[in-house]
């Protein structure tokens, strides 16, 4: 790695980072099973460190990519390596294990209802800890202080105790990235992490996950329509058309003329350029692609401040029944998040 290539990609000059992800040729499907392509001939590298945002208009194939990395999906052809390994090379249970030194935050963070914010951020460990690990950690969270830090970070350090109906829609995503700030991961793949949050909020949420990330010299990829917080907050920018590498290069370097390339005309006013938390017609998205996310969960309301009013009433329930229910279903979400589906069998054997 030349000492320029270091400095963009936010790898200290001088130094040889290990390659975290590496694609050659790569073809992939959205779904396991399907052999639908939707990533074609994909080749990249990303060394350790580095923060990437990954950019694209709707169905572009951001978050299969996501997917694709976070072992989630089988390659069609082509290879992808982790850390130097191919996954899908190894045994279930080490490829498992490979799982844990990455974490994946769904751009709908699955979150059981009524379960405190303390387990749910803590759920974020869930991909590096054996099951009884993972059992204990839920029933009793003894690691409530980190989940307090990660929650401070991202201005939620009061909602520690507060069940997730209680939240706003914006709230409930910035718990699902606390989880990835307590997560023991050296990568993270970060979903769409501003679409509830209005302009100023994104603002802070980004700059403070790509400091944690610097920090901790982890590699962050990242994916954004938001063109402008892409080229101001990250070193690096993939885009992708049609499951394509459009561009691979600096930000500061990806014109208004790509941009506009890679949208249309249209979509340089709309799309590519959208408020967080507005799709591109200007009204608040609701919830994510059919077939695109590992764990579909609610829609996504805008972060405005007001109460979750329709989610936050008391609901009739056994007593006991309903905090079982909620600490099963937030291991098996947040297994499934990281792309630990072995995992979840093995919750599901255990009912």
């Amino acid at each position: 790695m030349t000492s320029r290539t270091a400095a963009v990609s936010g790898v200290k000059p001088g130094a040889v980072a290990e390659a975290v992800v590496s694609l050659r040729d790569l073809h992939a499907a959205a779904a396991p099973l399907s052999t639908s392509e939707v990533l074609r001939g994909l080749s990249l590298e990303i060394r350790r460190g580095e923060q990437v945002a990954l950019i694209g208009s709707s169905g572009a194939g951001k978050t299969s990519l996501l997917h694709a990395l976070a072992c989630a999906v089988a390659p069609l052809s082509g290879t992808l390596t982790l850390f130097g390994t191919d996954p899908w090379a190894l045994s279930s249970g080490e490829r498992q294990r490979l799982r844990g030194r990455l974490f994946l935050a769904p751009q709908v963070p699955p979150l059981p209802p009524r379960q405190r914010v303390v387990t749910a951020v803590l759920a974020g460990r869930l991909p590096s800890q054996t099951l009884i690990e993972s059992l204990r950690t839920l029933w009793h969270p003894r690691e409530a202080a980190a989940a307090q830090a990660a929650l401070a970070a991202l201005d939620l350090g009061d909602k520690l105790w507060e069940r997730v109906d209680r939240l706003s829609g914006g709230e409930r995503q910035r718990v699902g990235l606390a989880r990835a700030l307590v997560a023991d991961a050296e990568l993270w793949l970060i979903d769409e992490p501003l679409s509830a949050l209005d302009p100023a909020r994104a603002e802070q949420v980004i700059e403070r996950l790509t400091e944690a990330a610097r920090s901790a010299n982890r590699t962050l990829i990242c994916t954004l329509h938001q063109i402008e917080v892409a080229r101001r907050s990250f070193p690096r920018i993939v885009a992708l058309r049609d499951g394509a590498i459009a561009y691979d290069g600096p930000a500061a370097s990806f014109t208004d003329a790509q941009v506009a390339a890679l949208y249309g005309p249209r979509g340089l006013d709309a799309d590519a350029v959208q408020p967080a938390g507005e799709s591109a017609g200007g009204t608040p998205k609701r919830g994510a692609k059919p077939g695109h996310n590992i764990c579909p969960g609610r829609g996504r309301p805008r972060d405005d401040g007001l109460d979750a009013a329709a989610d936050s009433g008391p609901r009739p329930q056994r007593p006991g029944a309903a905090d079982a229910l909620g600490q099963r279903a937030a291991a098996r979400g947040a297994a499934v998040a990281a792309g630990g589906a072995d995992r979840v069998q093995a919750l599901g054997a255990g009912r």
